[in-house]
């Protein structure tokens, strides 16, 4: 098992609503990652929590199918173990742990490509994991990933940093459980439509678009349901512009791509507004353009914002900043994706490609900045 080329586990799935999504990212990263230069291994975590070897083969995992993807339990167990001294400079050890409670090695790891979404794997949580075991990871460390997932601290971040942001009301579970009807007072003096969302999901799960209050209550509980914390943002009149961000290598200038857009198509009106089935299942719903088309000292300023945004939550690596472009010129910062969408033609990939850097390029980039970078404190 013994290699050269450095050891890159690649772990996808998870325990968040956007478990699906995960896979399908793991799916196009495989299938494009330059095997000549990395040995890559793959483990999945079911919607359950447990690491394991994969039954069905990740490189399959579509959307389209009769079932959405996910990854299946098995009787044995995958753990990541901490380096030690003997380990010379190799990051942690992959063990199986079999029903019987033996242990077999799968080897050492250099490197982790976390390809999940949501909680429980793109908010900090599995970043620690991976700085107290001593190995590289590639993407967002704990602090940008646990802000970088939380709408509410992400909007703060912003505001300190000087960029713009839309009106929103946040809703935690403590305020909601002493005086629900002072929460739902604060949102009502949000202009209509507004958007309801758990405040740490991604992937538009558990989001409602709310035009008459007498819905709110409605939308609140289907919030809720994913996540306690609650934010209600106000509706932007605008067009969806995003950005790609590449973190420097240590002493570098973060680097930013040409923007995208997302283009309402004509199964639009199906959808109340960009839903996880118009993202991923309903190719009539909306159109992703790149480059954007807009005048050059706007594409500039978002750029320019989108840096600013990645630093004010401290990310690393990868993350796609989304604004809205206003119908009166301004603009306005949505939010920052520290693991975006990654599959061939999700928007971070595409707007690198038109930037000239293709798909395989941009997995052994990030690979390799992982590699560069320490871990611990930094």
């Amino acid at each position: 098992m013994s290699t050269n080329r450095p050891r890159v586990l690649v772990l996808y799935g998870g325990q968040s609503s956007e478990h699906a999504v995960s896979c399908v990212t793991a799916a196009g990263v495989l299938n494009a990652i330059d095997t000549a230069g990395f040995e890559v291994i793959e483990v999945g975590i079911t919607a359950d929590g447990q690491w394991t070897k994969p039954v069905v083969d990740p490189r399959t995992h579509a959307f389209g199918l009769k079932e959405l993807p996910r990854v299946l339990p098995t009787d044995s167990s995958v753990q990541l173990i901490p380096g030690t001294s003997s380990s010379a400079d190799r990051g942690a050890e992959l063990v199986e742990v079999g029903a019987d409670l033996q242990a077999s090695s799968l080897g050492w790891v250099d490197v982790v490509l976390p390809l999940l979404h949501g909680p429980f794997g793109e908010d900090g949580t599995l970043q620690g994991m991976l700085e107290m075991a001593g190995v590289p990871y590639v993407g967002a460390g704990v602090l940008a990933s646990a802000v970088g997932m939380d709408k509410h601290f992400m909007k703060l971040a912003f505001e300190a940093a000087g960029l713009t942001v839309g009106p929103w009301e946040t809703i935690t579970a403590r305020q909601w459980s002493l005086d629900p009807q002072a929460a739902v007072d604060r949102v009502r003096r949000l202009q209509l439509p507004v958007f309801v969302k758990p405040a740490r999901a991604g992937s538009s799960t558990g989001i409602t678009r709310v035009d008459d209050f007498d819905a709110l209550d409605q939308a609140l509980e289907t919030a809720r349901k994913f996540d306690p914390k609650v934010i209600v943002e106000q509706g932007i009149d605008g067009r969806e512009i995003e950005c790609g961000v590449l973190g420097s290598r240590i002493g570098g200038e973060v680097r930013t791509s040409l923007l995208g857009e997302i283009v309402v198509g004509d199964g639009a009106q199906a959808h109340q507004f960009y839903d996880f089935n118009a993202k991923y299942t309903d190719d009539a719903a909306a159109d992703l353009s790149c480059p954007a088309e807009l005048p050059q000292d706007v594409s500039d300023e978002v750029r320019r914002q989108a840096a600013i945004a990645f630093d004010a939550i401290d990310g690393e690596g990868i993350s796609r900043v989304d604004f809205f472009y206003t119908t009166d010129g301004g603009i306005v910062i949505n939010e920052v994706n520290t693991m975006p969408g990654f599959t061939p033609i999700s928007m971070y990939p595409q707007m690198w490609k038109a930037t000239g850097v293709d798909y395989s390029e941009l997995i052994t980039e990030l690979i390799e900045l992982a590699l560069e970078r320490p871990v611990g404190l930094r």
